[in-house]
This record gives C-alpha cells, sequence and structure tokens, in this order.
C-alpha cells in the first residue's frame, strides 16, 4: 500500500481541516512577526523592552537583578523543552498499544476507521510537538548566548564596547524570545491537532479558536494596553 492508497482513507473535509491547521500555524506566526507598524504584537512590543534592558543594564552595578531574569526565562524553556519530550513519548507510546486507542477513539466519534488513520493523526501531533521542542532547546542556548554577551558588556557607559555588546546581548536575547514564542504556537496547534481525533468538524472548530486566541492575545490583549501606554514624565512637586 503506498502513500496515495492510504490518503484515500481521509476525507475531503479532513485535508480541509488538515489545511487549515497547518495554513493558520504558518500565517498566524508570520502576521505576529510582522504586524503593521502602526499596529504592533505583544511580541514586537516587547522587543523594544528588550533592547532597553540591555541599555539599562550597562550601568546597572551588581548585575544579579540581571541574571536572575535571564535565569529565570532559561528555566521557562528547560521546563517547555522537557514537556514537549515527554509528550512526544507518550505519542510514541500510543503506537505500541494502538488497538486500545483505536477502541477509545471509535467510542468517542462513533466512527471505525483504519489504524492508518488514527497513525496519521498521531504523527500530525508529533510534529508540532517535534518543532516545539527544537524551538525550546535552541531558545534555551540563545539565552546562554545572550548571558555570555551580558557578562562581556562594561560598567562604564562611556566605553565604546559598553553600547555595542549591550546591542548585540539585545538582539540574541529578541532571537531567544521569538524561538520560544514559536515554540510556545506549537504547542497551542498541537493541543489543537488532538481535536482531530474527534473528526474534521471539530479540528476546524479547534485550529479557529486557537487561531483567534493567538490573535487577541497579541493584538487585543489587556497586557498589550499596558504595553502601549506612553511612559509619563514622573510627577514633580
Amino acid at each position: 500500500m503506498d502513500w496515495m492508497d492510504r490518503l484515500a482513507f481521509f476525507s475531503m473535509l479532513d485535508c480541509i481541516a488538515a489545511g487549515i491547521l497547518f495554513g493558520g500555524w504558518i500565517i498566524i506566526g508570520y502576521v505576529i512577526e510582522n504586524p503593521p507598524r502602526n499596529y504592533p504584537s505583544v511580541s514586537v512590543l516587547m522587543a523594544q523592552y528588550r533592547r532597553e534592558w540591555m541599555v539599562q543594564m550597562i550601568t546597572r552595578d551588581p548585575r544579579i537583578f540581571d541574571a536572575q531574569i535571564l535565569a529565570t526565562l532559561r528555566q521557562g524553556t528547560s521546563f517547555f523543552a522537557s514537556a514537549t519530550m515527554i509528550a512526544i513519548g507518550g505519542c510514541f507510546a500510543l503506537f505500541g498499544n494502538m488497538e486500545r486507542f483505536i477502541g477509545v477513539a471509535e467510542d468517542l466519534t462513533l466512527e471505525a476507521d483504519p489504524a492508518i488513520v488514527w497513525e496519521v493523526k498521531i504523527l500530525v501531533l508529533i510534529v508540532f510537538l517535534a518543532n516545539g521542542f527544537l524551538k525550546f532547546v535552541w531558545s534555551n542556548r540563545l539565552f546562554g548566548y545572550c548571558a555570555v554577551l551580558m557578562a562581556a558588556v562594561p560598567n562604564e557607559a562611556d566605553n565604546p564596547l559598553a553600547a555595542k555588546r549591550a546591542a548585540k546581548a539585545g538582539e540574541i536575547n529578541i532571537t531567544a524570545a521569538r524561538s520560544f514564542n514559536r515554540g510556545l504556537r506549537s504547542v497551542y496547534f498541537a493541543l489543537a491537532a488532538t481535536v482531530w481525533l474527534l473528526g474534521a468538524e471539530a479540528l476546524i472548530v479547534a485550529a479557529g479558536l486557537t487561531c483567534l486566541v493567538l490573535l487577541r492575545r497579541e493584538f487585543a490583549s489587556q497586557s498589550r494596553a499596558v504595553l502601549v501606554e506612553r511612559d509619563s514624565p514622573a510627577e514633580t512637586d
């Protein structure tokens, strides 16, 4: 049985639902990372604060506060990397107990699909989780690079290397955060992909809701409203 024969087990609605899932994943990522200039996303707004963080770090002595923040960021990437690895292992474990899994899935959907259908659906889930794992691992490593660059920034603001190295550290920090956000989006869509086990209609709804949630958090959330507020000068007596 070749792949064309295997794909014949999927309906046109299944193909459309899968296309919406992957298309939404790609498009949402592009929109968040390349928003309109007059309406930036939370990710873009935070990038400016990351650059400002490195500027303020130059004259902060000691830099224990900065080190603690960076350590917290690395802990987050490590946690999610471990979580996605465990989830991937759980998905592969399903292949070894496919009969019981199919029994549960058929009880939920009332459909008697062949094993290859359920295996492909699990593989789609693994694709998202694997991408998330790789993004989290790379983000963790980039935050490590950022830590080294921060340590190489002189404390004297008039040192010609201070501003340049702080700017480098800021850009590496932004790149690390971008990879972390991409990993989180993969986890979001992995959760949406699990709904495919209930049918193509459920997957379309889940993919649409996932896109709406991500758009709201990046463009219409309360946190974004706080970030776009202009910093007012301190009141003086």
